[in-house]
């Protein structure tokens, strides 16, 4: 009984050298962390200092954020303030008073509209200029005390657009000589207005200008040119913003085929006119 057991426990000579250098092994294992630390020192960081100038970095940063926005604040450290005129300013006059590109962008974008700036306040109205930026440059605002720019209608004060000036058109509140020049020459080019909707076919004139504008004008249908359809030439067509080449070329060669034209009904015979393009050059055009 005893053999079976001894023989079950005893281990051969080979089978006892692997064991032994299987612990060693382990050993080495275990013990391997313990001597990489006895052997190589860790240098401790001490970050008082960084902890010490991020702080005051960030409370700096929040404080110049929090009065001019982030962008602004950065320009206006180094801004170089002196007296000037804000109309037709340089983009890189505005740059060195402290504004950014951005900034000085939207004040461009507003003088190519037609705006102009006639009062210190009217600066303050550009969006892109903060409360912070407007309390910094407005001691330096220099606008003419006298007239030179155009006198503006009185509140309630209409201008009719069809018989307008230039000079005349630059009183309407919101329009510039700019705009002003823009209005006669697609004036012009129509034969008048018929309606003051059509000004947002200007260009520069957006829905947001045209809101601004519409109260102070009005349109007189009398001072239109009108052009006679059944004698007009494919040349005198080409002043209709509202027509393409194709269509102006169908209207003279139905006329040409089918004889005079005895009311805008009969163009509509024409494929390629609509009613909408029909509406807008209808009060264009007498049928004689």
């Amino acid at each position: 009984m005893k053999t079976p057991v001894k023989n079950y426990l005893s281990v051969t000579k080979k089978e006892w050298n692997g064991m032994v250098v299987l612990i060693i092994l382990i050993a080495l294992i275990l013990a391997a962390p313990y001597a990489y630390q006895t052997i190589r020192k860790d240098n401790t960081i001490n970050f008082k200092e960084f902890d010490k100038a991020a702080a005051m970095l960030s409370k700096a940063d929040s404080t110049s954020t929090a009065a001019n926005g982030p962008e602004s604040s950065r320009s206006s450290l180094k801004a170089a303030l002196f007296a000037f005129n804000p109309n037709n300013l340089p983009e890189a006059e505005w740059e060195k008073l402290g504004l950014s590109a951005d900034q000085v962008k939207v004040i461009k974008n507003y003088e190519a509209k037609g705006g102009r700036f006639y009062a210190k306040t009217d600066v303050k109205k550009i969006y892109a200029i903060t409360d912070a930026d407007y309390k910094r440059l407005e001691p330096y605002i220099n606008l003419p005390a006298t007239g030179n720019y155009t006198k503006k209608a009185a509140p309630g004060e209409i201008i009719e657009i069809n018989g307008a000036d230039s000079a005349k058109l630059t009183m309407i509140r919101g329009v510039g000589p700019s705009f002003a020049r823009r209005i006669i020459r697609y004036r012009d080019r129509l034969g008048g207005f018929y309606r003051k909707e059509q000004l947002k076919e200007v260009f520069g004139i957006d829905d947001s200008k045209y809101a601004e504008i519409k109260n102070g004008i009005a349109v007189n249908g009398s001072h239109i040119t009108r052009l006679d359809i059944n004698k007009a030439t494919f040349d005198q067509l080409r002043r209709f913003p509202y027509l393409s080449f194709k269509q102006i070329n169908a209207i003279v060669e139905y006329h040409n085929q089918h004889g005079d034209y005895e009311s805008i009904a009969d163009m509509k015979n024409i494929a390629i006119l609509d009613d909408g393009i029909l509406r807008k050059i209808g009060p264009y055009l007498v049928f004689k």
